[in-house]
C-alpha cells in the first residue's frame, strides 16, 4: 500500500526533511505545546513525539514511563526527589499538577541541555492537544511521527497492546488526521498490532544496535526492541519483511551501505537524535531522508549553507 504521508517525510535530490524530536527539546520543553508550536513556526513541519496512557487511559505526550524527576517539578515548585511516580498510576488530572517547563541543571540531563529556556506554566499535553493544534487550517502540511512507548512490564500483555493502540487511535481517528500520521515504535510486536488495526497507517520501525550506551534519563529502548546482535547488515531487510514503510535507526548506527540498501528496499530512512555539528554533517552526506533533531534551527542552518532545502517548495 502507498502512503501519502511517507511522502512528508522522503527527501530527494538537495532535499533532506528536519524532524523536530519532542518539539525542540535543545532550546524549549520537550513534549511541550509550547515546543510543538515553535517548531512549527520556523518551518519544520514535522513533528516526532512519545505518547503514554494514564491510569484513566487518556494519551498523554510524554517520554519516560514515569514522571522524569529532571524535568517535573510539584506544586511547591520543586524537582521530584525520590521514587518517580508512574504515569499509568496517576490519573491525567493528577499528571497536570505538575510543572515540565524547567529544567534541573544539577542533574545529569539537565546538564545535556543548558540552552533549553526555563519556563513556568508548563503542563503535559494531551495527545488531543497536538492533533487540535494540528488540525489548524495554518498547519495543513504538518506530519506526526507518533511514538508509541511500550511499557516494559507490559510488553507481552495482548490486551493491553489491542487497548494502547486502540485508544490512541481514537484520538488520530476521532480528529481527522489519519492521512498525516505515522505509528513509530522500538516495540515490534506493538507495531504489529497498529498494522492489525490501522492498515491505513504507515508503520515506523526505530532500531538501536544493544551495544550503544544509554542517553542519562532516559528509559531505555533495549527492554523492548529487538535484539539484534549478529544481525546489522539484515535490519533493512527486517524492516521490510515487518511491513515497515520507515526505517528510524539510531544516528551512529547508519552506514553508506545501510542507507543504500533501506532506499533501494524503498524505505524512508529516518534517523535520530542527530545534534551535533559533526554527526548533521555526516547524516547529510549519507543522504538520509530525514534527521530527527532537539535542534530543529541547528539542522536548518546546515542545510541552508550546503543549498539545501527542508521542504518542498
Amino acid at each position: 500500500m502507498a502512503f501519502p504521508q511517507v511522502e512528508a517525510f522522503r527527501g530527494g535530490e538537495n532535499l533532506i526533511r528536519v524532524v523536530g524530536h519532542r518539539g525542540a527539546r535543545g532550546v524549549l520543553p520537550e513534549n511541550s505545546m509550547i515546543g510543538f508550536d515553535f517548531t512549527l513556526s520556523i518551518g519544520v513541519p514535522l513533528l516526532e513525539f512519545d505518547v503514554v496512557l494514564t491510569a484513566d487511559n487518556v494519551p498523554v505526550i510524554t517520554h519516560n514511563h514515569h514522571l522524569h524527576a529532571p524535568t517535573f517539578r510539584d506544586a511547591d515548585g520543586q524537582f521530584l526527589i525520590g521514587e518517580e511516580p508512574k504515569v499509568s498510576s496517576l490519573t491525567f488530572e493528577q499528571i497536570r499538577q505538575f510543572d515540565i517547563g524547567r529544567l534541573d541543571g544539577k542533574t545529569a540531563y539537565g546538564q545535556r541541555f543548558p540552552d533549553q529556556a526555563q519556563l513556568d506554566g508548563v503542563r503535559v499535553p494531551k495527545l488531543l492537544d497536538l492533533l487540535d493544534l494540528i488540525n489548524a487550517p495554518k498547519h495543513g502540511n504538518a506530519y506526526l511521527m507518533l511514538e508509541l512507548k511500550s511499557d516494559p512490564d507490559l510488553a507481552h500483555d495482548t490486551s493491553y497492546r489491542e487497548s494502547f493502540v486502540g485508544r490512541v487511535l481514537r484520538d488520530v481517528r476521532g480528529t481527522g488526521l489519519s492521512s498525516r500520521t505515522i505509528l513509530h515504535s522500538f516495540d515490534w510486536n506493538l507495531l504489529a498490532e497498529c498494522q492489525r488495526q490501522a492498515p491505513d497507517l504507515p508503520t515506523s520501525f526505530l532500531t538501536q544496535l544493544p551495544e550503544n550506551t544509554d542517553d542519562p534519563g532516559e528509559d531505555s529502548s533495549k527492554t523492548i526492541c529487538p535484539d539484534f546482535r549478529g544481525l546489522r547488515d539484515d535490519i533493512p531487510h527486517l524492516v521490510k519483511d515487518a511491513g515497515g514503510a520507515f526505517w528510524c535507526p539510531y544516528f551512529a548506527d547508519v552506514t553508506a551501505e545501510s542507507v543504500a540498501l533501506a532506499k533501494d528496499l524503498g524505505l524512508c530512512v529516518v534517523v535520530w537524535t542527530v545534534n551535533e555539528p559533526e554527526d548533521i554533517s555526516r547524516m547529510i552526506d549519507l543522504r538520509v531522508d530525514a534527521i530527527v533533531t532537539d535542534y530543529p534551527g541547528r539542522v536548518q542552518r546546515h542545510l541552508s549553507d550546503l543549498g539545501m532545502d527542508w521542504q518542498t517548495a
